[in-house]
């Protein structure tokens, strides 16, 4: 599992970046989504972001991705937006 945060200043690029990545993984907070697929299809986001989006950036703009493992214990609190239904706690 992928965790790919970004922080993107214009509403515009900001919004083209996230309807990227909802072909890929879902939304969990407003800028934040998870994807729960192989390395190749992170190649090819990462692969993607550089071609398509890198250029548009500009100096306050960010993108993270993480990696989680699958077995990692996630805490959550409050009741976000972008509710996700199948999260386990253990």
């Amino acid at each position: 599992m992928f965790l790919v945060v970004y922080d993107i200043e214009n509403d515009r690029l900001r919004s083209r970046f996230s309807k990227f990545l909802e072909r890929y993984g879902r939304r969990m907070q407003y800028s934040v989504f998870v994807i729960k697929n192989s390395p190749r299809i992170l190649d090819n986001i990462k692969s993607e972001i550089q071609g398509r989006f890198a250029s548009c950036f500009k100096q306050g703009d960010s993108v993270l991705i993480y990696r989680v493992p699958d077995d990692s214990c996630v805490g959550r609190f409050g009741y976000p937006v972008n509710e996700e239904t199948d999260l386990v706690i253990k």
